[in-house]
């Protein structure tokens, strides 16, 4: 979603006319769930994606002409036997798209958006789906404003903008600098932690919020929430170690460890030893990430994301 804003509100700047194209339900197999968004140029060049691939090119038709017109329209797709392979979903789903002619009132309102969940802040769109105008809600039912997914209401769509997953990595190590661009091409936001600063250099983490601070200091000034993954790399129990202690008494929905089944079972000894409760000793994934048998360091990136994934769509 961020993205996808980003060049919308990029390409509204340059001066192009752009439509918005927004998910508004699925029923079956649809690919992509309500609040995906696609944006499309006059040009045709577009970002994002409504359907996997199935109806981008129909969408796309719709947008050119809408281009001339204005306004919004709302489109439907599903999938019968004559037309699986034609303008349909041939997954089996059915999906409801809005178009949106974006104007400078919208652009406004998904800017100030953006700049709310970079600030880790939450914003909730009002989008009338028969005239595609957009505002920010003055009251909301407790429903609206705790839903995690979107809500259609009538001829309204909410349209929740959540702050970004966080992935914070202790130890600015090989394996690192294989997991952190792909976490942050993932959406996550991520920052590395390392005290170390011959480690923490941001040649070998173009992009990537570096802290060079020790992880227990930089963990207990921003605790990580219900919606942060934590990850230590250094092999180090003093750098490790002191940053799980504060990590296992948050909230935090993914916590795992680098090192050997035998150095995980001297880990938690070593916790139990500082005060470590049994029950919270449970929540480090250690030997860290699923087993995939990786051995190179982006296999172990890679193996460790999956992990982090699995336990986010399970809670």
């Amino acid at each position: 979603m961020i993205h996808e804003i980003e060049t919308l509100l990029k390409w509204h700047g340059e001066g192009h006319k752009t439509i918005l194209a927004i998910v508004l339900s699925t029923w079956g197999s649809a690919p992509r769930q309500a609040g995906s968004m696609m944006v499309i140029r006059r040009d045709q060049a577009f970002e994002g994606s409504v359907s996997g691939g199935c109806v981008e090119g129909e969408v796309i038709a719709e947008a050119m002409t809408m281009l001339h017109f204005g306004g919004a329209k709302k489109l439907s797709y599903g999938i019968s036997n004559e037309n699986a392979w034609a303008v349909g979903l041939s997954c089996g789903g059915q999906i409801e798209i809005l178009l949106i002619t974006v104007e400078d009132s919208q652009a406004e309102h998904l800017e100030t958006a953006l700049k709310k969940i970079k600030n880790r802040k939450t914003e909730i769109l009002e989008i009338n789906t028969r005239t595609g105008e957009m505002s920010a809600p003055k009251i909301l039912s407790t429903e609206l404003r705790e839903s995690p997914v979107p809500v259609m209401m009538d001829r309204l769509f909410f349209l929740p903008f959540r702050p970004a997953d966080e992935l914070v990595i202790v130890g600015a190590v090989h394996i690192a600098q294989a997991l952190a661009p792909m976490a942050k091409d993932l959406g996550f936001d991520v920052t590395v932690v390392d005290p170390r600063e011959a480690f923490a250099q941001e040649e070998r983490f173009p992009g990537i919020n570096l802290v060079t601070e020790w992880p227990d200091v930089y963990l207990r000034a921003n605790t990580p929430s219900a919606t942060t993954a934590v990850v230590l790399l250094t092999h180090s129990p003093k750098l490790d170690d002191a940053g799980l202690m504060v990590a296992l008494k948050s909230p935090a929905f993914y916590i795992g460890a680098l090192g050997s089944k035998n150095s995980h079972a001297e880990r938690l000894e070593r916790l139990r030893e500082t005060g470590a409760e049994e029950e919270s000793l449970q929540k480090i994934k250690g030997p860290i990430g699923l087993d995939i048998k990786a051995k190179t360091p982006k296999e172990i990136a890679v193996s460790i994301l999956a992990e982090i994934i699995a336990e986010k769509r399970a809670t």
